[in-house]
């Protein structure tokens, strides 16, 4: 083999084990940043810092209800408010629940289909208050092509 030739082939095997090492190094790095980062993450925290985010977290805003509003999720405050707070918010966002208005039937098709495609578990009991809560706070709005606008205020342009 030319000496040319076994250099070029010697420097492209040193340049993408170079590349190998930089690309783990920049995944490690970046590792780091999200540990350091996630509040959760408790290896980088002071004991003091871990006590205020779980204080917070989980005791001022977890049943919070300001303007009949669930402060932590948004839902609507009314009979089996935390039933679907601690049965729906466990695999998805309040939002989730919030954007979509259904009627018991559908809300019972929906939870249904969650069962058979998604591992929700069977609600027993709960099942029939988490509907009705449901069906109450977010059903069908009659809406036509655009809402009303409301509460704005308006002003008089000057010319």
């Amino acid at each position: 083999m030319d000496p040319t030739e076994k250099f070029k082939k010697n420097a492209r095997a040193v340049y993408s084990m170079m590349l190998s090492i930089f690309a783990v190094f920049a995944v490690l790095g970046a590792f780091l940043v999200y540990l350091t980062i996630d509040p959760t993450f408790s290896a980088f925290k002071s004991p003091k810092a871990m006590e205020e985010y779980t204080s917070v977290s989980e005791t001022d805003d977890y049943d919070k209800i300001e303007n009949g509003i669930h402060v932590r999720t948004g839902f609507v405050e009314g009979e089996g408010l935390m039933l679907v707070v601690n049965n729906c918010t466990n695999c998805h966002s309040a939002k989730l629940v919030t954007q979509n208005r259904m009627s018991k039937e559908g809300w019972e098709a929906t939870i249904r289909w969650m069962q058979e495609t998604q591992n929700l578990w069977d609600l027993g009991n709960n099942q029939e208050p988490i509907v009705n809560y449901l069906a109450t706070y977010y059903a069908p709005t009659q809406k036509g092509r655009r809402q009303n606008l409301t509460a704005i205020e308006w002003y008089v342009l000057e010319d």
